[in-house]
C-alpha cells in the first residue's frame, strides 16, 4: 500500500529524515478521548504512517490513587465529548458507562483507535502503550516514553486556542501559566513532534513543529 500522505509539504520533507536507514519508523500517537486525539490520528495516518512504519498509541494516565477521581471526572462528562465520527464504538461504551455509573468500556477508545488504524493502514503494525504518570506533569511522562519507545516521530493534537493563526498567544490562553503540554514535547522532544490542530470538517489541518509554525495543510 502506497503512503497516503502528499509528497509536497515541508513537514513531510522533514518526516522523511526520520526513522532508521531501513525506512522503517516508530509513530507515536498520544491517544485519549479528545477531539484533538482522533484529529491527530487522522492526519497521522493519512498524511505521516508509510506501510512499514509501527504505530504506537500511548496513553498517559493518572497513578492508581488519582485515577478514581480521573475516571469519575471523565464518566461525567455528556458522550458527545467523545468523537463519535472517528470512534464510534468508543463512543457507545462511553454513553453506557455513563447510563450505568461505573467503569466499563473507560479503555475500549483504544481499541477502535487500533480498529482504525488497521483500516487505514492494513500492513502497518499497532501496538498499545498506557503509562501511569508519577506526578501531575504529563508532558515529561510522554517525553519519558518517546525515549523508552524509541519513538521517531511524536504526533500529538492541541486544542484550537492554544495559538492563533498568526502565531500569537490569544487572549484567555495559557500564556500566563507557560506552555501547553503539546508546546512544551514540540520544543523539548528529543525526535520531530508535530502538534496537529483540525480546521473545521474540510478546512484541512495546522501543522507545528519546532522548525514550522502554523503549516496550513488541506484536506
Amino acid at each position: 500500500m502506497h503512503s497516503l500522505r502528499p509528497r509536497l509539504s515541508s513537514v513531510a520533507a522533514a518526516m522523511d529524515g526520520c526513522g532508521s536507514p531501513a525506512g522503517k519508523r516508530r509513530i507515536m500517537v498520544v491517544a485519549d478521548l479528545g477531539r484533538e486525539s482522533a484529529a491527530a490520528l487522522e492526519w497521522a495516518l493519512y498524511h505521516a504512517v508509510l506501510e512499514h512504519d509501527e504505530i504506537i498509541l500511548l496513553h498517559v494516565e493518572p497513578v492508581s490513587a488519582r485515577r478514581a477521581s480521573a475516571l469519575s471526572s471523565f464518566l461525567s462528562r455528556p458522550p458527545s465529548a467523545v468523537s463519535p465520527v472517528l470512534f464510534p464504538q468508543a463512543a457507545v461504551a462511553v454513553a453506557a458507562a455513563v447510563g450505568a455509573g461505573d467503569g466499563c468500556g473507560d479503555y475500549e477508545f483504544l481499541d477502535a483507535m487500533r480498529a482504525r488504524c488497521q483500516a487505514v493502514q492494513p500492513t502497518v503494525t499497532v501496538q498499545i502503550e498506557r503509562v501511569e504518570m508519577e506526578s501531575k506533569d504529563k508532558a515529561a511522562a510522554i517525553l519519558t516514553q518517546t525515549q523508552l519507545s524509541r519513538a521517531d516521530i511524536l504526533v500529538i493534537g492541541q486544542r484550537r486556542n492554544a495559538t492563533s493563526f498568526l502565531g500569537c498567544k490569544l487572549s484567555g490562553s495559557m500564556s500566563s501559566k507557560g506552555p501547553d503540554t503539546a508546546e512544551f514535547l514540540i520544543e523539548n522532544s528529543k525526535c520531530l513532534c508535530v502538534g496537529v490542530q483540525k480546521k473545521g470538517q474540510n478546512a484541512g489541518y495546522l501543522l507545528n513543529t519546532k522548525t514550522h509554525k502554523n503549516f496550513w495543510l488541506l484536506a
